[in-house]
């Protein structure tokens, strides 16, 4: 936790990271797919806040949001640069970390829709994405990111970062079995 390693004048900041925790570390999971590099992701937004301040940072929760995203990114990419298949030892397909608690969320309807929205099966489809349509639909669809902002990011046009969420989406909903109605065929 960013508390356990504040210096005593580091308090507030530490204070103000720990009210985002939670937020980043959903979109952490969300992007990668594995609560341990998660938590490292979250963990690396804390030393860059840490050592940059928030002196000038008007607003606190976009700036970790966009620098936990742009970790992340430099996670997925390096996997592809290494040809990483993460968590497959055994496995034919990713299996991603399962979330063994639920991820802190402010209003137990919005956790009740993500739980139902954001499932192993969608993030075994997220995996399939390219690293920058996998941010861009995750910041957009998921949190609501503008996509201005993820354009940042992603260092693309906003036009092209809708794009790059329209394919995504498109690739998403095209991997998502039909679900069959009758729910005894379904065990």
């Amino acid at each position: 936790m960013a508390g356990e390693w504040a210096e005593p004048g580091q308090g507030r900041l530490a204070e103000r990271f720990e009210e985002h925790r939670g937020q980043l570390k959903a979109v952490a999971y969300r992007m990668l797919g594995s609560a341990a590099e998660a938590e490292d992701a979250v963990q690396e937004a804390w030393l860059r806040l840490d050592r940059t301040g928030a002196d000038g940072i008007d607003n606190l929760g976009a700036w970790l949001t966009t620098v936990t995203g742009r970790v992340c990114l430099d996670l997925l990419r390096s996997r592809t640069a290494r040809r990483e298949e993460p968590m497959t030892e055994g496995f034919d397909t990713f299996v991603p970390d399962p979330v063994l608690r639920a991820l802190p969320q402010a209003d137990p309807e919005q956790e009740a829709l993500h739980t139902d929205s954001v499932g192993i099966a969608l993030l075994v489809v997220l995996e399939t994405l390219e690293p920058a349509e996998r941010l861009a639909f995750v910041l957009h669809d998921m949190f609501a990111v503008p996509f201005d902002d993820i354009a940042r990011i992603v260092e693309r046009s906003p036009a092209a970062t809708r794009q790059l969420a329209s394919r995504a989406r498109r690739r998403v909903r095209d991997a998502t079995p039909v679900a069959d109605p009758d729910l005894g065929r379904q065990r």
